[in-house]
């Protein structure tokens, strides 16, 4: 006999959370998932406790710099970190299980792209939002490329919560992209670890301005290979994140390089031709950023098994993590946390990865420790909110006039 389907959600009088509510929250989404139809979802999340708790964590994340810092460590604390979970809610319930709880000695750094490709990327984000404004100093959700309106738009997120919200969906979407442009960007671990989505960025070109005339406009300088210079983190602070898609050119194109660059093993800082926007690079970049700011650790994510299938000279993704690139000051981490990615797959060939996290302890908070799980089997029967057989691969060659349409879109924002 199937279980009695759970109470509606309520937001709590007076508007604060508590680990109950939360835990609440999680059981009766999974329940959902199961056994509603996606368009029953609001039956069990109704769309004004949502308005609630994506005000509530927009506001929080809207007051936290680019830059987050998790200081306030003591000798038991740990620091979980966590790559992409991509709407995998069963796996992402899983790894809050499994590694323990937020707690007030167990923090949480989530390193972006929580929704798109799986199928339950509202229900994903909605959970971690919900652990945000329960824990706003011990849980730090910094933002990926895909929480981004180009990316919700190609790879399922936008026609999920359409599908999910019905006529009230446009609502809910718009909200979820307001809260995206909140996410910060970057996070400091103890003063020793450096986590971002993509990882390194570079320093902005500033406009060169012609003499003349006035009001001419200000030409900016395309970045040739020969003068792209890694950024600091004063220019990473000073950026503007407030984007609903970063910009591939321009003067603001640090968020972007934040959110879309990939290492390689070559040396120095080059366009990434493959993504159509971002960085490439190499390993004396790491150590150079490492050393300037007397770090240990980079860690980012943004790479799954098909992204990592296509690179050369680095490690596969099939234990959830690798390590890139091992210098003098220390090195540099890619984690992925959504096993079995992605969810909807066109091949009988399946990757059938493991995901990860890593976890972070005293005395100096830079020594990781890697923990592999396998997805969660079975999952419920689900739908794809995407053309996965015929979309653009693993995020490869962005479709820029799709990009330009957005921004024409968020002129009118």
């Amino acid at each position: 006999m199937e279980p009695s389907p759970p109470s509606p959600i309520t937001w709590p009088d007076g508007g604060t959370l508590t680990n109950e509510w939360v835990h609440t929250l999680m059981s009766s989404l999974e329940w959902s998932s199961w056994h509603l139809q996606p368009s029953q979802l609001p039956t069990v999340m109704p769309v004004n406790v949502f308005d609630s708790l994506i005000l509530t964590a927009s506001k929080i994340l809207h007051k936290e710099r680019n830059i987050v810092h998790v200081d306030d460590l003591e000798s038991d604390s740990k620091v979980v970190v966590v790559g992409d979970v991509h709407g995998q809610l069963h796996d992402l319930l899983f790894l809050l299980k499994d590694a323990g709880f937020p707690s007030q000695n167990q923090f949480y750094v989530f390193n972006g792209d929580y929704v798109d490709r799986g199928a339950w990327g509202l229900e994903t984000f909605l959970v971690l939002l919900s652990w945000k404004v329960l824990m706003p100093d011990r849980v730090f959700l910094l933002r990926g490329n895909h929480e981004s309106k180009y990316c919700t738009s190609m790879y399922g997120f936008e026609k999920e919560v359409l599908t999910k919200y019905g006529d009230k969906g446009k609502h809910v979407y718009r909200k979820c992209l307001g809260c995206f442009e909140a996410l910060p960007l970057a996070s400091i671990i103890a003063g020793r670890v450096y986590t971002a989505h993509g990882g390194l960025f570079r320093s902005p070109v500033l406009p060169k301005r012609t003499r003349g005339k006035k009001n001419r406009k200000v030409r900016l300088l395309e970045p040739e290979t020969s003068s792209l210079k890694l950024g600091s983190l004063e220019e990473l602070m000073q950026a503007r994140r407030s984007v609903l898609d970063p910009p591939w050119e321009g003067s603001n194109l640090i968020p972007g390089d934040v959110l879309w660059s990939d290492p390689s093993m070559s040396p120095g800082l080059s366009p990434n031709e493959q993504r159509g926007i971002g960085l490439l690079w190499g390993p004396d970049c790491t150590e150079e950023f490492l050393k300037k700011y007397e770090l240990k650790l980079i860690i980012r994510s943004h790479e799954g098994p098909d992204a990592r299938e296509k690179r050369d000279g680095l490690g596969g993704m099939d234990l959830g993590y690798t390590i890139d690139h091992n210098v003098e000051s220390g090195k540099l981490i890619t984690i992925f946390s959504a096993p079995d990615y992605p969810q909807f797959q066109a091949t009988t060939d399946r990757y059938r990865n493991k995901g990860a996290y890593i976890i972070l302890q005293a005395p100096d908070f830079s020594d990781p420790q890697f923990k592999s799980f396998e997805a969660v089997t079975p999952r419920p029967k689900s739908n794809p909110f995407y053309d996965f057989e015929n979309v653009i691969d693993s995020d490869d060659e962005m479709d820029k006039s799709a990009l330009d349409t957005n921004e024409e879109q968020q002129a009118n924002h």
